[in-house]
């Protein structure tokens, strides 16, 4: 099968990783048009779906291998798994709760700042107040947020003065 490779799992810092043979990393730069990270992906590790980002890292272009992809994965090091990986050009926008929005959109400064935001860090904003349960911690992380944007406390609630 195209795409498919077997290989070893290696770490880096805590991160377990393949390198990804250079013929398929070819393929997927001329299948997405681009040559930097990160290149969105999916594929299967072990048979087990996944949706990740291929990463250059020190040079070399790596996947990484995180718990959700293999069971374990930082206790399986020197293991010969089984990849297969091609380009994802699904969309991935994370929508943004509809109360955080409205929220953001009542105050200029809030909005501008959370433009300004680096896109990782929006989407860590967006992901955190969608993966609340109940209404009481939305409304209060919300509030959190919003005074974040304001420049009146950091992330964590605490005061900047």
């Amino acid at each position: 099968m195209k795409n498919q490779f077997t290989a070893k799992l290696e770490i880096i810092g805590i991160n377990p990783f393949v390198f990804v043979p250079e013929e398929i990393l070819n393929q997927i730069f001329e299948t997405s048009g681009k040559k930097k990270s990160p290149i969105p992906v999916k594929g299967t590790v072990n048979g087990k779906n996944f949706k990740q980002n291929l990463m250059k890292y020190l040079g070399e272009w790596r996947l990484y291998i995180n718990l959700t992809m293999l069971k374990n994965s930082p206790q399986r090091i020197g293991e010969m798994i089984d990849v297969f990986v091609e380009f994802d050009d699904s969309d991935r926008t994370i929508p943004v709760h509809p109360q955080l929005d409205k929220r953001i959109k009542e105050s200029p400064i809030a909005l501008q700042n959370f433009e300004n935001l680096i896109p990782s860090r929006k989407k860590e904003l967006i992901r955190y107040i969608n993966n609340l349960k109940s209404e009481e911690s939305i409304n209060r992380n919300i509030e959190k947020i919003i005074r974040h944007l304001h420049g009146e406390t950091d992330f964590f609630g605490k005061r900047i003065n």
